[in-house]
């Protein structure tokens, strides 16, 4: 099929083949469609070609990225975070940046769920354990995890996922508080209770954690906030990496200060701290919150809608920096 006059798409990760199909019958497309990641020269040189990109949390856009790209009109984040734009560069040069919120807000509570099941019931630590043929009888304390029925929940961050997840634990008879910049209107809070960070760790016999990645929420829970918490509680970070201080977490689940917890994200990732492999009472996914075929579809069919606005000259659903519109690139 002839690419003649068709807008030049890069593709920088794998998606699913028919999506990939659709694209392809729009734009002349360069899909990096294999498993590694482009290096950030590679990327550079891909989005150089372009008019517009769908990238991923792990794709830098930055100015070095975008000086160099001198068609690119849209970046699309297949992703809710965005953390990986430099968007005051991003709207100095023109180009529009947008993410995929909304439609992932379930999959990822759910998972929230999971997580939190997995680590006060020790789920992981107690199935290691049985495939290990350890199991010879049945004992009356083994494996004694932390209920959820009838606890207090914290959720730090109480935006659409945060409410989400607070709608699970009402499931539970949980009793739901919560810490963010202000009060939200009662009809929003739907029963949950605002409190500040410091009387959260204090009060809840599990947290999770749920704000952006910004410079003022790095290591937002770090060794003092651990210490606040109830050495019995659970920890769930689906945030982002960097919102924890993976150190100063791994040194509380060593040292008992804190039962278990559960991750979605790490500082670094996919590397690890070492000695997160090194414990029993933490249960690790390795980014997968919203990772089921219909919530990533959903995720790369918005972003796609993203990226075809802004290439036909329509303001994007999801624009994240509004300032690049009046001086988008034509």
């Amino acid at each position: 099929m002839s690419t003649a006059g068709k807008p030049r798409v890069a593709v920088t990760r794998r998606i699913y083949p028919s999506l990939i199909e659709e694209l392809k019958s729009v734009y002349a497309l360069d899909d990096n469609q294999g498993d590694r990641l482009l290096p950030p020269e590679e990327l550079a040189r891909r989005l150089a070609a372009a008019d517009g990109a769908l990238t991923f949390a792990t794709d830098r856009i930055d100015e070095a990225v975008l000086a160099a790209a001198a068609k690119l009109k849209v970046v699309a984040n297949v992703a809710v975070g965005f953390n990986n734009f430099d968007l005051a560069a991003c709207t100095r040069h023109g180009v529009l940046a947008t993410n995929t919120p909304e439609v992932l807000n379930e999959s990822v509570a759910d998972h929230a769920l999971a997580l939190l099941l997995a680590a006060a019931r020790r789920l992981g630590e107690s199935e290691r354990w049985l495939r290990a043929g350890h199991w010879k009888r049945w004992e009356f304390d083994q494996f004694a995890g932390a209920d959820l029925h009838g606890r207090t929940l914290g959720i730090i961050g109480f935006g659409r996922i945060g409410r989400a997840i607070a709608r699970r634990a009402a499931g539970f008879s949980m009793r739901v508080i919560y810490a963010d910049t202000a009060r939200l209107p009662a009809d929003v809070e739907a029963g949950a209770q605002w409190v500040g960070k410091e009387e959260l760790l204090r009060q809840a016999d599990h947290v999770v954690v749920m704000v952006p990645y910004l410079p003022s929420t790095h290591h937002l829970i770090g060794a003092a906030e651990l210490a606040l918490m109830k050495p019995t509680a659970v920890l769930v970070n689906l945030a982002r990496g960097g919102v924890v201080d993976d150190a100063a977490l791994v040194r509380a689940l060593r040292d008992g200060r804190l039962a278990a917890a559960g991750l979605d994200v790490f500082e670094n990732e996919p590397q690890l701290n070492p000695g997160f492999l090194e414990l029993e009472n933490v249960v690790m996914t390795p980014h997968i919150a919203s990772s089921t075929q219909a919530t990533r579809e959903a995720m790369a069919r918005l972003a796609m809608r993203n990226l075809a606005d802004a290439l036909a000259g329509r303001r994007p659903p999801c624009l994240l920096n509004p300032d690049a519109w009046d001086r988008r690139r034509q």
